[in-house]
Order: structure tokens, then C-alpha cells, then sequence
């Protein structure tokens, strides 16, 4: 019809701007340029980056406006302003803002960790902050502490609950000489120095854990992109003797890590769990397990042509299956050249993806791809009575505006799922998800390639619905 052939005549005038929010030693960073120029080969994909002065002294009112946003904390930057920004304007965000509050709070960080069943170390935290509620106790002897009931014996770990205070101190046992080796950032060659004295910080607030014993590595970091993405490399422990080995072009070196299945699931798990698509963490390996012991949000590799492809694909698949179909942006989704080897199922659980088995048929016949699913919730009858349903008993829907509603109405109902699990419903989550699935591919809806076809089945009244 002749509103298809509009749609068609718009699908090379769309574009999506694609806008980066942060300070600017991060957004004008070798990795975030490298990411940022292979983003714009993205046909219908634009670029650019928030000017600072405007960031930290204008109103939100006069930033720039975007699609999508890429935002992103560090020392200096006005987060609770860029989380009013994304109320304002509501572009699709890459990384969650008001989580990023949780990131600054290593205590916040362990306790979402522990409620998403992720392995740490053990842990207590003693709290000097005024306003915190209840009394802390705490004791020390010659090789143990005791903090609020739990013991910790030398060597542990001694961390600032504020997590942009990277001074982490290691305190070994009298057996071992005693004193403390003192982790900073990486100052030229040296990272930590050792130290003489033995007793703990008495001033402000501090994480206390079990020390993991490692082979001398740690994996630092983990690096996702998305919940299906993970880039992992290890370096030379600090706490071993402070020097940082350096390449000979003065960048620390890193070896590549293969991440076991487990772990790729502890990608996933903490990419989900802190909603930042794109998210590092650091993952040790000890006693036979893996153990996440900081989350530091948003962060990329910094070396690495492989990885920028990579990231690319992903973020610029993920910013069009988001927005393209709403812009009416033709797409074709570029594949990965490995395989994700996570995948998830229509019941929702997790495996390893070993193969894939094609059925094939005849080509006489141009076959059906058909997916069949009972609705019972209110909104799914609103808009069948929008467009007369009830007269005919049945009704199909061909017109872009009309399969965006349906989507729509998918989208909204899966974010419910995701904000109160619990909730009466009345769908199923994985035939929302495959319905969402279906309707998001190609990025456009345009021809006759898609339709969705309502039944009334009378059996199943709508009307114990109506008022929920």
C-alpha cells in the first residue's frame, strides 16, 4: 500500500545519534576513539561526544540531544545531572546510571553480588560513617582482627568501601616478618610498596576479607560487552613485589585469558546484575573456584584491534535492534566470526551452544515460520478492540504502525517482569521474549514479510481482566 511505499522511500534518511556523556580524558581516550570510529561504519549510526564545559556548567536543558546515550562516571563527573538528562530526554542508555552510584560503594557492590549467588571473598565491613545505622565492633590483636563478629586472620585484605580510593593494603602475619604490602595506582614501574607497620587503619570506613592465595596472576579484568561478550587478560599480581612489567613501549603487559563456562556466566550474571552493558571486573582464581572481588563499570580494553571490532558489532547491533524499529531503520544484523558460546533457551536457562543441527526442505513451496501464543492481558485486548476485533471475532495486523504497538506492548510487559517478578501478569515470560524476538528482526517492519493475526477464543473471557 502507499504507506508501505513511504517507509520504504525513509529508509536511507534515518539516523540514530549515538552521543557520549563523560569526562573528557575518558571520551577523547585512545580505546573510546577506536571503539567510536568503528561505530560510524554503521550506515545509519552517528557519533559525537558532549563537549565538558557544557557537561559540568550548562544546564541539561541546553546539552545536546541523542538516541542513545553512552554515560559513564569518573572523578569530577556530575552523574546525578546526567540521570536527570536521560529523565528528560529518555535516549536508550549502554550502562544504567543511577547503578553507578552502587559502583562508588564497595559494601553495595559485594552485597548485589551475594543477592545474584556470585562467588567473593568473605567479607565485613567496618563502617565509621557517622550517619550509618547500628554500632560496628571491632578488635585487633598481634595476627587476627575481629569485625562485628567475624574473625579475620593474617594475611587479609584491607579495601576502602569508597570505591575510587584504590589504596588496598595487604597485612601479612608475624610467622611471615608482619607489616602490610600498600596497593596504589600504578605510579611509572611500581604499583604497591611494602610497609614496616602492622596495625590497620583506624580512620574512615574499610572492607575486610579473606586474602585468595593465587599462582601470582591476577585475571585483570574481565571486560563485557553486553551479557553475551567477554574479554578477559591477566597481569603480574601487585601485591607480589610491586614492579609492573612493562612491554617495550611502556604499556603493562597482558596475557589473554580463556574464561571457563562458569565464568561466562559470571560475565553475564554481573553484566545483568549492575545493568553496564559495557563493564569490568576483576575475577580471581583460587582453591578451584573464581571469585569476583571489585565491579568497576564502564572500561575497555586498552590494546586491542581485535577487541575494538568486536565491541563495535555488538554496541552498534545492540543500539539498532533497539532503536531501528521505532525509526522505522532498516537493518542486518553482522554476526560475531566466533560463536557466543552462552546462549539463552525459550525456557530461560543457559548452555553451552556444541552445535547446530538444520532441517531442510523442499523449495517448491516458500515455507511458514509461524509462532502461536495465548494472551490474556488487558492490553492485548485494548488493541484488538482498537482496530474491531470483536465484530469479526479475529483480526490481522500488516501495517508498520500496528506491529510497533505489539512490540511496544511486549517490551512494556517484559520490563515489568524485570521490575516485579512476582507480579499476576497473566503472560509467559519466554513466549513474550520469542514474540519480542520475532518482531524485532530486520530492524524494520516493511512488506509482507511479518504479520500478526488475533483470535478471540471465547472460552477465555477478557472481562475478570479488566480491572487489573
Amino acid at each position: 500500500d502507499d504507506d508501505d511505499d513511504d517507509d520504504e522511500d525513509n529508509d536511507d534518511g534515518g539516523r540514530i545519534k549515538v552521543g557520549v556523556c563523560a569526562m573528557s580524558k575518558k571520551s577523547h581516550s585512545r580505546p573510546m576513539q577506536e571503539i567510536l570510529d568503528r561505530l560510524i561504519r554503521f550506515k545509519h549510526i552517528e557519533t559525537f561526544v558532549f563537549d565538558e564545559d557544557t557537561i559540568l556548567n550548562q544546564p541539561i536543558e541546553k546539552w545536546p540531544i541523542c538516541d542513545c546515550l553512552v554515560s559513564f562516571h569518573s572523578k569530577g563527573f556530575p552523574l546525578e545531572k546526567a540521570i536527570q538528562y536521560v529523565e528528560m530526554r529518555k535516549p536508550f542508555v549502554i550502562n544504567d546510571l543511577k547503578t553507578q552510584y552502587c559502583l562508588q560503594d564497595r559494601s553495595k557492590v559485594y552485597r548485589t553480588l551475594a543477592h545474584h549467588g556470585i562467588d567473593k571473598p568473605r567479607y565485613a565491613v567496618m563502617n565509621r560513617d557517622p550517619s550509618a545505622e547500628g554500632m560496628c565492633q571491632f578488635s585487633e590483636a598481634d595476627d587476627y582482627i575481629e569485625v562485628n563478629g567475624s574473625v579475620f586472620h593474617k594475611p587479609f585484605v584491607e579495601k576502602p568501601v569508597n570505591a575510587e580510593d584504590h589504596n588496598v593494603y595487604i597485612y601479612f602475619p608475624s610467622s611471615a616478618g608482619g607489616g602490610s604490602q600498600r596497593l596504589f595506582r600504578k605510579i611509572g614501574c611500581r604499583s604497591s610498596v611494602y610497609s614496616p607497620i602492622s596495625t590497620v587503619r583506624k580512620v574512615g570506613s574499610f572492607m575486610y576479607e579473606e586474602f585468595m592465595p593465587t599462582d601470582g596472576t591476577d585475571v585483570k579484568v574481565v571486560y563485557t560487552v553486553g551479557p553475551d561478550y567477554a574479554h578477559a587478560e591477566a597481569r603480574k599480581s601487585p601485591a607480589l613485589d610491586g614492579k609492573v612489567e612493562r612491554d617495550k613501549d611502556g604499556k603493562e603487559i597482558r596475557y589473554p585469558v580463556l574464561l571457563t563456562a562458569k565464568e561466562k556466566m559470571i560475565a553475564r550474571t554481573v553484566c545483568l546484575a549492575f545493568k553496564q552493558n559495557v563493564c569490568g571486573f576483576d575475577l580471581l582464581r583460587a582453591n578451584g573456584r573464581s571469585y569476583v572481588c571489585d565491579v568497576n563499570g564502564f572500561s575497555f580494553v586498552k590494546t586491542s584491534p581485535k577487541y575494538y571490532d568486536d565491541c563495535a558489532k555488538i554496541l552498534g547491533n545492540m543500539i539498532l535492534r533497539q532503536l531501528a524499529p521505532s525509526l522505522h531503520i532498516p537493518y542486518s544484523i553482522t554476526y560475531q566470526s566466533e560463536d557466543i558460546p552462552i546462549v539463552p533457551t525459550t525456557s530461560g536457562t543457559m548452555m553451552e551452544l556444541r552445535c547446530v543441527v538444520a532441517v531442510m526442505r523442499h523449495g517448491d513451496r516458500t515455507p511458514k515460520q509461524k509462532m502461536k501464543m495465548e494472551v490474556k492481558h488487558k492490553m492485548f485486548f485494548n488493541l484488538f478492540e482498537k482496530y474491531g476485533g470483536f465484530q469479526a471475532g479475529h483480526l490481522k495486523l500488516k501495517h508498520p504502525k500496528q506491529l510497533q504497538e505489539v512490540l511496544d506492548i511486549a517490551r512494556f510487559l517484559l520490563s515489568e517482569y524485570s521490575s516485579r517478578p512476582d507480579g499476576d501478569l497473566f503472560e509467559k515470560q519466554s513466549k513474550l521474549e520469542q514474540l519480542k524476538s520475532v518482531l524485532e528482526m530486520y530492524g524494520h517492519f516493511s512488506g509482507i514479510n511479518r504479520k500478526v493475526q488475533f483470535k478471540y477464543q471465547s472460552q477465555s473471557s477478557p472481562k475478570k481482566f479488566q480491572e487489573k
